[in-house]
């Protein structure tokens, strides 16, 4: 089968279209036929060597979209036909034409959803859960601060927290940024490019918000000290670097700081984000924003797109052709 391989960790030229074995399910796994895969920012940092993978001809990728070729012998919750989106427990990369993946960590994928959408799930809207539930515990009422709103995470985070009852603020850096988080159901919107928006949002919260989900930890962590609530919480779920923050600040205001990787949940937390997540999806409350999409071959561009970009407004997905 063709897949993107990384023949060594570095930049985005790493990653190579090459012809691999297609893989045979474990017992409790299925093998999906793939049609897209989403690129998430995770993807770029193990492609880069941030995190401890193979050093050397790997697969990537996390989320797809397909449907189901074979299940292992014990899996009886999916059929040959399905359609299905998976995240995480994919056992070598998405980046592929087949995929073996984790029947706990395959869902299924409703008829009136794209496969391109179907990549957008995953990691975006299981982290969004993670962050506001498992983590926040965000209360009905309560006003979040979605900081960095037009990435797939934030856009995702958006979704769910009007389906949880919370008032919405997020933010965006562009004007058509700024509309799109607004669609999505913000109940307002500030653009963290303009100076002085951090004075905007504590004033229109009438002195802090609750929660504040934080997408780039290094530059905005300090501001979301400072904007917090006594007593409220901030989750970090994405950084690029280090950051000098004054601890008296956090003991004054007692926030409570969390940090977030989806790979931490365990298979209770997995079974209770699915269930949430599908049903968000047969609703229609939950629909991903896809930014762009790429042939596989085009993978590289991708990252690069991923990472060396003025604000993402949704998900990246490559399409596998067969």
């Amino acid at each position: 089968m063709k897949a993107i391989v990384a023949e060594k960790t570095g930049a985005p030229d790493v990653l190579k279209v090459k012809q691999v074995s297609v893989p045979t399910p474990e017992s409790d796994e299925v093998l999906v036929q793939v049609f897209t895969a989403g690129v998430n920012p995770v993807d770029t940092y193990i492609r880069a060597g941030y995190f401890e993978v193979a050093k050397s001809n790997f697969l990537l990728g996390f989320d797809l979209g397909g449907v189901v070729e074979k299940v292992g012998a014990s899996v009886s919750q999916f059929k040959p036909g399905d359609r299905v989106f998976c995240s995480t427990g994919v056992r070598d990369g998405a980046y592929a034409q087949y995929a073996a993946v984790k029947a706990s960590r395959t869902f299924p994928l409703p008829d009136n959803y794209s496969f391109e959408e179907g990549a957008g799930i995953g990691i975006p809207y299981f982290t969004a859960y993670r962050s506001l539930v498992t983590k926040a515990n965000a209360q009905r009422g309560e006003t979040v601060l979605i900081h960095g709103a037009t990435g797939a995470v934030g856009y995702a985070a958006v979704q769910m927290a009007k389906e949880l009852g919370l008032t919405v603020f997020g933010t965006g850096g562009s004007e058509e940024g700024l509309k799109m988080v607004k669609d999505a159901g913000a109940d307002c919107v500030f653009n963290h490019r303009e100076a002085g928006y951090a004075d905007k949002i504590k004033a229109a919260s009438s002195g802090g918000v609750d929660i504040i989900l934080e997408m780039l930890a290094n530059i905005n962590l300090v501001k979301d000290i400072a904007l917090i609530k006594p007593r409220g919480r901030i989750v970090l779920i994405g950084s690029r670097g280090e950051t000098n923050i004054d601890p008296f600040t956090i003991m004054s205001s007692e926030a409570r700081i969390f940090g977030v990787l989806l790979f931490e949940a365990n298979d209770q937390e997995w079974t209770e984000m699915g269930n949430f997540v599908v049903a968000g999806l047969r609703s229609g409350h939950f629909r991903p924003k896809i930014a762009a999409t790429y042939p596989i071959e085009a993978a590289p561009q991708a990252h690069r797109d991923q990472i060396e970009n003025a604000g993402t407004k949704g998900k990246l997905v490559l399409l596998i052709k067969h």
